[in-house]
């Protein structure tokens, strides 16, 4: 496959121009449910080992490009890496995510956290970006990977995911002042962060603001969308040719606020059906998504209808094929694969 020399795919869609199909990737696109995958982590049981040594990294990235050529390559990372270059110390659990040490609640944790100087604090980012620019070529999109501020700050203050989010919510809503100096210093650290990753090599990058819709729509207004606007407006100060992706998980009731937050592209997942998701954002706003991952433990010819159906919902302008979140661990390899291959013939079968 010569690189082509015009740009790749999913870059263009994200852009907003034509192309002659939508691109596909997928979200968790490198993890358990590839054998390249478990192997690996047999060698480097820690997560923090497989996404900051920049080898490990990079092979993880690449399994699923070399086995199913997606359009978009994204870098292996977590939300919580660049904590630690704000003085976080933090760990990632194998299969329980990020553990948070000393949890953010006082005033003077907040007044203590150091300016953010992503090349000092997390040297392997360039390196394993500009690899994977130079393995994918014009190929493919190569993706960034940047938490948002309300989901950095969940993780901080809880000290660990949660289920109810009391700890936070109870900052939230009792004492905010304290809250909203957090959220405006993780902001500001995340548009260096991105602009950082974009000045390495990343062409799109996406933000996962993950808890966000564990928050009800006011205040998603007060403490999620201020904090995703502040980051995007820095970020498109420095870049703005690079497109945006916002995600949050479970965003049905704040796709159209996820609309103003500035991001060129707004990830939509399965409980919205595609058509409405599109009506209700506007023929403005590019979309992603929304296969439930669910899909992918279907039959193929189940697989294909619900991809045929959710691009023809999006229309042929604006949308990057995905699923509405994450692979799920025990999808069978050969579907997914199925789901890439049908992807690839959709300007033939649509």
């Amino acid at each position: 496959m010569g690189v082509s020399s015009t740009a790749p795919r999913l870059l263009m869609a994200a852009r907003g121009e034509i192309v002659d199909r939508p691109p596909v990737w997928m979200m968790r696109q490198a993890g358990r449910y590839m054998k390249a995958y478990r192997d690996l982590r047999e060698k480097y049981p820690s997560f923090r080992d497989r996404s900051e040594i920049p080898e490990v990294a990079i092979e993880v990235s690449l399994q699923p490009w070399r086995a199913f050529q997606p359009d978009g390559v994204i870098l292996f990372s977590d939300i919580v890496t660049p904590l630690p270059g704000l003085g976080i110390d933090m760990d990632i659990a194998e299969g329980k995510g990020p553990i948070i040490h000393s949890p953010i609640r006082t005033q003077e944790q907040v007044d203590n956290l150091r300016p953010f100087e992503p090349e000092a604090s997390l040297p392997f980012i360039k390196t394993i970006l500009q690899a994977l620019r130079q393995e994918v070529g014009n190929q493919s999109t190569v993706l960034g990977f940047v938490g948002a501020p309300w989901t950095l700050a969940a993780y901080a203050v809880e000290g660990k995911g949660s289920k109810t989010y009391s700890i936070i919510k109870n900052m939230a809503f009792s004492d905010p002042t304290i809250l909203h100096q957090f959220l405006a210093k993780l902001a500001d650290a995340i548009a260096v962060y991105a602009r950082y990753q974009i000045d390495c090599g990343a062409q799109v990058v996406q933000m996962f603001d993950s808890w966000a819709g564990q928050l009800s729509p006011q205040d998603y207004d007060t403490f999620a969308l201020p904090y995703q606007k502040r980051v995007f407006e820095q970020v498109k100060q420095t870049h703005p040719d690079t497109p945006l992706i916002l995600l949050v998980s479970g965003s049905a009731g704040v796709l159209e606020r996820m609309a103003k937050s500035g991001a060129d592209v707004v990830t939509v997942d399965w409980a919205v059906d595609m058509a409405d998701a599109r009506a209700r954002l506007g023929k403005h706003v590019k979309v992603q998504g929304n296969l439930d991952p669910g899909v992918l433990f279907g039959s193929k010819e189940f697989i294909r209808d619900r991809i045929l159906d959710t691009v023809r919902k999006a229309g042929n302008w604006g949308h990057i094929l995905n699923l509405g979140h994450g692979v799920l661990p025990e999808t069978p390899e050969e579907n997914v694969a199925f789901f890439f291959e049908t992807a690839k013939q959709l300007n033939v079968l649509v």
